[in-house]
């Protein structure tokens, strides 16, 4: 028969739960004795088991007064959950003792004055983490207010940004920028970010790509004392310093990461190298009919061709690359770098890394001329006061690979591939 203060018939009373159905909710510390579903909604009643209670204060056993219903808001699962906690009451028995009434708490289930179970908060911080949740978001699924879980998770990423072990073993170090927002900093905090990421390998050969901290300022300055911060025995660690090209990140790894070999993250290799395709094309067209493209020109139809990868393009495609290169000798120079371009690419999509190298030395090893001078390639967040560019042959020499050249084609891809090496495929 089943008990009235239980929804389970194998429950023969309040005292003696059914373990099953404890089994099914998996709260620790807590019983269920009820469960309803309504419209969108389910609700389970829980109570803890009855036991002699302390008083917080002073530890004297405390008389029970019952107990009073508090809601909370569970892991949503087909639909919206809500824990209806039967908390007991107490009352303490000493004259003395300042306390006179409490409640019981079940750190397990939700922290005092919480609304929200520690299940549940732990369950956004996985969501916010690694399914690139919002807040808002996570507020709609549990049903409450964006405050209520913001308030609920804060202390936990407060702990979690405290713990220095996610530092540990770090040995490829990758930094980029990132605009939190567009509106004004007075009414949202910094605009601008510098986010360090973990691109350390794994046993298997995996990059691990976990965010390590974002500091407010997109400046060298702000990376640099974020590195000081981190000890000596952290910087010692790291062998790799990725980096996108700005000047000003490339001084602060020169200052504190002197260990460190510093190469251009995959993406804005490949971005760079596209954008030398651009330039001869360009300088091509204006030898070539002394004018910018116009829409009767070859080059000038082509320029969106040369920005995809050769294996994306379709025959129709390639019918046109090969009609517009064809048009005219000059534009042989616009295919050599279209060429290198691809093959600059395809080093990224190698499994293997040394196979990657091998071919962005066979690149390097088909240029003939030297650069007279090091490169200039664009640094977007350098000063406007002209700067040799960071990735300089001194530092490409100490990265172990040959300088690149300068005429023609030579120039931008010499550099780009002289100062880099595989890391992943963007």
């Amino acid at each position: 028969m089943s008990h009235h203060s239980s929804g389970c018939a194998d429950a023969r009373s309040a005292a003696c739960p059914c373990s099953r159905c404890d089994l099914l909710l998996g709260l620790d510390g807590v019983h269920v004795e009820h469960v309803d579903r309504r419209s969108g909604l389910l609700v389970v009643t829980v109570s803890s088991p009855p036991s002699p209670t302390g008083c917080p204060s002073c530890g004297v056993v405390a008389a029970g007064r019952g107990r009073r219903r508090r809601v909370l808001h569970d892991v949503p699962a087909a639909t919206r959950v809500r824990i209806v906690w039967r908390q007991r009451v107490g009352r303490c028995g000493d004259a003395d003792c300042p306390r006179k009434t409490f409640v019981e708490q079940v750190p397990g289930l939700v922290a005092p004055r919480g609304s929200i179970t520690t299940r549940a908060v732990a369950w956004a911080i996985g969501q916010l983490r690694r399914e690139h949740a919002t807040i808002a978001g996570l507020a709609r699924q549990l049903g409450t207010s964006w405050k209520t879980v913001w308030r609920a998770v804060e202390p936990e990423l407060e702990k979690l940004a405290a713990d220095e072990t996610r530092f540990d073993g770090v040995t490829t170090l990758g930094v980029d920028e990132h605009v939190w927002h567009h509106t004004d900093p007075r009414k949202r905090g910094p605009k601008e970010l510098t986010g360090m990421v973990d691109l350390t390998r794994d046993n298997h050969g995996n990059t691990r790509a976990r965010l390590l901290d974002l500091v407010p300022g997109r400046s060298g300055k702000a990376y640099a004392s974020w590195l000081a911060e981190r000890g000596d025995a952290f910087r010692r660690g790291v062998k790799v310093a990725a980096l996108d090209p700005f000047a000003g990140y490339k001084t602060a790894i020169d200052d504190k990461l002197q260990n460190a070999v510093a190469v251009l993250d995959a993406f804005h290799v490949v971005k760079l190298g596209t954008a030398a395709v651009d330039e001869v094309r360009r300088r091509v067209q204006q030898d070539t009919l002394g004018h910018r493209g116009r829409k009767s020109d070859p080059l000038y139809g082509i320029q969106t061709i040369l920005r995809a990868g050769a294996e994306n393009l379709t025959d129709r495609q390639r019918t046109r690359l090969t009609a517009a290169i064809e048009a005219d000798p000059a534009h042989d120079e616009v295919f050599i770098a279209w060429q290198c371009a691809q093959q600059l690419r395809s080093t990224y999509h190698q499994k293997d890394l040394a196979a990657g190298r091998r071919i962005a030395q066979k690149v390097v090893d088909s240029f003939h001329t030297r650069l007279p001078q090091p490169p200039q390639l664009p640094t977007p967040h350098a000063p406007r006061r002209r700067r040799p560019h960071p990735m300089t042959p001194p530092n490409v020499r100490r990265a172990g690979f040959p300088n690149g050249a300068r005429r023609g084609v030579g120039g931008p891809f010499g550099a780009l591939l002289g100062c880099s090496r595989p890391t992943q495929a963007p």
